[in-house]
């Protein structure tokens, strides 16, 4: 599954297309590198997301192409 999709489908992020602009924008990165919105997501890998002065750290434990709202936050886990 594409990163910006996975983001939001685990509503980290709230809209696809704010996805992809934080991509193109080098605020996404996973492993340690700078990705691209196509980037493909895997279980295992470990996401930044800048949010200004604030990174969240994420592990994906599950990747679904749908989920309902209160099951979305079972495919990542919050790493500090």
């Amino acid at each position: 599954m594409r990163i910006d999709k996975f983001l939001k489908v685990s509503r980290l992020i709230k809209r696809r297309t704010v996805a992809n602009d934080a991509c193109d924008a080098a605020h996404i990165s996973v492993n340690g590198r700078i990705v691209k919105a196509s980037y493909d997501v895997k279980v295992g890998d470990v996401i930044e997301i800048a949010f200004g002065e604030r990174v969240l750290k994420v592990k994906v434990t599950d990747v679904k192409d749908s989920t309902k709202k209160a099951d979305a936050a079972d495919m990542y886990t919050v790493i500090d």
